[in-house]
């Protein structure tokens, strides 16, 4: 996760009230951090989520999208004040939300991040741990101490 996540790219109580206004929230943080157009993030995920939801249940929404300007994977996570609909596959509402943004050629490393994400927030307690913390730092340290202990 270290090479996908920074302190920065943790938003650690979002305000949305709804699917899209997470994306755009999202969109934003990751324009600040990735220097892309806000608009043409957004763009890539709401065409992603035509595809099919990236709401995969449990609370969990993993957002991702291709931009050609990108130099590796980004990462930004976000813990929701308050969860929303989502479209999610059980139909439960989210609260956990990793958006992923490659580069266009990044095929097998866009595919691996995705899988590193799905297993992280697969894992139950981490999700309570990820529920039960409300700072950028303490999420932080979690979704890198996790994946540091089970690379050891």
């Amino acid at each position: 996760m270290l090479d996908l996540i920074t302190p920065h790219a943790i938003l650690p109580n979002l305000k949305a009230g709804s699917k899209k206004q997470a994306l755009q929230d999202l969109a934003r943080k990751a324009s600040e951090l990735t220097g892309q157009h806000e608009r043409a993030i957004f763009d890539v995920l709401l065409e992603r989520e035509r595809l099919g939801t990236t709401g995969v249940g449990h609370g969990i929404a993993i957002p991702h999208g291709k931009l050609s300007n990108l130099d590796r994977v980004h990462g930004v996570f976000a813990r929701l004040e308050r969860p929303i609909d989502f479209d999610a596959i059980d139909e439960q509402p989210v609260d956990l939300i990793f958006l992923l943004l490659a580069p266009d050629h990044a095929g097998a490393d866009h595919l691996k991040a995705l899988a590193r994400v799905s297993r992280l927030l697969r894992d139950q307690s981490m999700c309570e741990k990820l529920r039960g913390s409300d700072s950028a730092d303490a999420i932080y340290a979690l979704l890198t101490q996790h994946e540091a202990s089970h690379a050891a």
